[in-house]
């Protein structure tokens, strides 16, 4: 059995250095799990430890209203030694998720399905990375590494997602909803994924000498998705013996955005400046803006389902009700592996300007509003408009790139013509 020794020095250089970032800083963590670019009342770390103190206690987690997690995560993180007193074997336990996350991306990149599925094969297909140099790209993104040390347990939806992805594009598809009913159960939003992932795992299934019917067969997968999440919420009513709190604590709270804490996203602002009558009518409108995007990128992109769900990551990065740069991180893990639509973008110096701009001066202008007291919400808010912006610029080029894509192989001989707004 050959050994890969670039992936393991990669993945080696990417543990030894969170490593000696919290070994050379040990206030590092503490400071980055305060940071609200980081941290959101969703994937806090604190507000984790908050419930497994309690949890540890025998009373409810939720009692004091500030955990609003899966309550699986609880007797996980109960294994592990105290955080406080020991925070080494915590930190190497995130260091260890990473590294299977990159795991899922080689066999994600290894699969090929990004340049050539059952339906579409791109015109620049031979201009590709490989898989570790997709894993390298994730691993040693500040992004990725900043969400890491901080301990944010939006990492684990992010493994959910990408072994739900490496399981399809592999053809196992029952893992594949059983990752995705995983990832679906601890942040919700996931679900939405259902419709292109299942396409991933038809057009896999189709390869072979007898397809299934597609009816059938998504109706299957629905099913399995159902039950793999109803098995999640039975363990979770064992745990926390009440099953109406723990869901009114976390889907609820994902679903009424009622902690309106300052975040990288577009909701918490808007909301505090609603009036109360109007409130619902705009969560409603909100979310289904959110939801929206499914049925129309997988119309328009039913050849090249693995690239809905990158750009529905995009999506969910811009219009969570509580985003972090974890969500930003896991989108641009799956874009390099459309490194042939690179040439067809753009406006890629503008999206990464934006984006830079607003990672430096984020910080900044929220200490001048809650620290320093020389500024108020507008300035943070103004700033992660500017996020946002270049997220929606990057997606929007990316998009456009796909399409142009398409159409350069239904024309190959427009290939690399101008395009002119007539």
């Amino acid at each position: 059995m050959s050994v890969d020794r670039r992936k393991i020095a990669v993945f080696g250089a990417a543990f030894m250095l969170r490593l000696l970032l919290t070994c050379l800083f040990p206030s590092l963590p503490d400071l980055l799990t305060g940071r609200v670019e980081v941290s959101t009342p969703v994937n806090s770390f604190k507000r984790l430890q908050e419930g497994l103190f309690l949890y540890t206690r025998n009373v409810s987690p939720y009692d004091g209203g500030v955990f609003h997690q899966a309550p699986l995560l609880l007797p996980l993180f109960a294994l592990l030694p105290d955080a406080k007193s020991w925070p080494l074997p915590t930190a190497i336990f995130y260091f260890l998720v990473d590294l299977l996350n990159a795991y899922a991306l080689v066999t994600i990149s290894a699969s090929g399905q990004s340049v050539k599925s059952r339906l579409h094969s791109a015109v620049r297909k031979h201009v590709r990375w490989d898989g570790v140099s997709v894993a390298a790209w994730f691993l040693f993104n500040p992004l990725t590494i900043a969400t890491c040390l901080a301990r944010a347990t939006s990492v684990f939806t992010t493994s959910g997602i990408l072994f739900a992805v490496s399981n399809a594009v592999g053809g196992n598809s029952i893992n594949a909803m059983l990752a995705l009913g995983f990832a679906s159960y601890l942040s919700l939003y996931p679900a939405l994924l259902f419709i292109p992932l299942v396409l991933v795992c038809y057009d896999r299934r189709s390869e072979g000498p007898n397809p299934p019917n597609v009816g059938s067969f998504i109706a299957r997968h629905a099913a399995l998705l159902l039950a793999s999440v109803a098995g999640l919420l039975g363990l979770s009513c064992l745990i926390t013996g009440n099953f109406w709190e723990f869901v009114s604590a976390t889907y609820g709270f994902h679903l009424l955005v009622p902690d309106l804490t300052p975040n990288v996203g577009l909701w918490w602002y808007f909301f505090i400046e609603m009036f109360d009558s109007f409130r619902e009518f705009f969560l409603g409108v909100f979310w289904l803006h959110l939801a929206s995007y499914v049925g129309g990128l997988t119309t328009r992109f039913r050849r090249q389902p693995l690239f809905i769900i990158t750009a529905l990551l995009g999506v969910f990065a811009i219009f969570k009700p509580y985003p972090s740069i974890s969500d930003a991180s896991l989108f641009f893990a799956l874009l390099p592996l459309y490194r042939h639509l690179f040439p067809l973008m753009r406006y890629t110096f503008f999206a990464g300007s934006a984006i830079l701009y607003s990672s430096l001066l984020g910080p900044a202008f929220y200490h001048l509003w809650i620290y320093a007291g020389s500024g108020n919400a507008n300035f943070f808010y103004a700033i992660t408009l500017v996020w946002s912006l270049g997220l929606s610029i990057l997606l929007a080029d990316t998009v456009f790139a796909a399409l142009r894509d398409e159409w350069e192989q239904e024309h190959p001989e427009r290939v690399g013509t101008e395009v002119r707004q007539v």
